[in-house]
């Protein structure tokens, strides 16, 4: 009998912890080639707005010393091509689903989770409250404990599945938002979410970023996150999702032991595309290895 990799999070039993995180795997299709979406614990869709968005304007990235910049400014087709475009090619991945929401009012949220709701691929929904790359909506939402409390409540008002949201790094305690959103009826809570940065070229002494300021994202951050991982998961009593710099098999134990009960891979596919199904091979050897189990190391740090 192999190991036991399954976790519980909210109505959800993911096969293993192992799961994409939202900008960074497209819609699975992309990575098909080199990842069997079907072997994660989910994949976590581009972020899905009400009606289409653009974005922002070029150069839109940037990388940095261990890790990038990215004001990519949540392009999206909108719901409704999802629904008329990417839910077929869902379907035929076979993957649990998750799909990232954003909207400007708590009126946007609830729309989309009342679109979702009769879709049987989408398996739950990551609220984004925290993109800092956009110049209205998710920032004023993701800082704001009553804010984030009422994106949360309608979103689970219109929709029966598992709610997880994905909180900002950009504040003073982390752990309000988070209890604010536990005690609003969130499923679970995915942190973190980039930090804010900037990158100027010295030559023309201009931001290298048409949008000025842009999240960070990539190993740089990883302490950062290690650290509101930790506090979260002492803070609330639902799931706690890491995300935030990891790229091995090492970064994925550390949040594991810090208390989360799943982690989601982000910068790290652009330099990897296999990377997720690596690491899902890779816990499950140590664990073999070590003759302990998945429960045994989430939450066992020793303070």
């Amino acid at each position: 009998m192999g190991i036991d990799l399954s976790v519980q999070i909210g109505s959800l039993q993911l096969k293993n912890p192992i799961m994409t995180a939202s900008g960074t795997f497209g819609y699975g299709e992309e990575f098909s080639p080199f990842v069997d979406c079907a072997d994660l614990g989910a994949i976590v869709v581009k972020g899905i707005s009400v009606t289409p968005r653009p974005g922002n304007p070029p150069p839109r990235i940037v990388e940095t010393e261990a890790g990038m910049l990215n004001a990519i400014g949540l392009q999206n087709g909108g719901i409704e091509r999802f629904i008329d475009s990417k839910i077929p090619m869902l379907r035929e991945l076979d993957a649990t689903v998750i799909v990232n929401i954003l909207g400007d009012s708590v009126e946007d949220y609830a729309e989309l989770a009342r679109r979702l709701e009769p879709l049987p691929e989408v398996a739950g929904i990551e609220v984004n409250i925290s993109c800092p790359n956009v110049k209205k909506g998710g920032v004023a939402f993701g800082t704001v404990p009553e804010m984030a409390a009422r994106v949360t409540r309608a979103v689970k008002d219109h929709s029966s599945k598992t709610v997880i949201v994905k909180l900002s790094p950009n504040v003073t305690d982390i752990t309000v938002i988070a209890r604010a959103v536990a005690e609003a009826g969130a499923d679970a809570v995915s942190l973190i979410n980039t930090l804010i940065g900037m990158a100027i070229d010295v030559d023309s002494r201009r931001p290298k970023l048409a949008n000025v300021i842009g999240g960070l994202s990539g190993p740089a951050i990883k302490p950062v996150a290690l650290r509101m991982v930790y506090q979260v998961a002492q803070a609330v009593n639902i799931p706690v999702i890491g995300i935030g710099g990891i790229t091995s098999l090492n970064d994925v134990l550390e949040f594991l032991i810090a208390g989360a009960c799943a982690v989601q891979i982000g910068t790290a596919n652009f330099i990897n595309p296999a990377v997720s199904s690596e690491l899902v091979l890779g816990l499950e050897q140590y664990l073999t290895t070590h003759q302990c189990s998945l429960a045994d190391l989430i939450g066992s740090v020793r303070v």
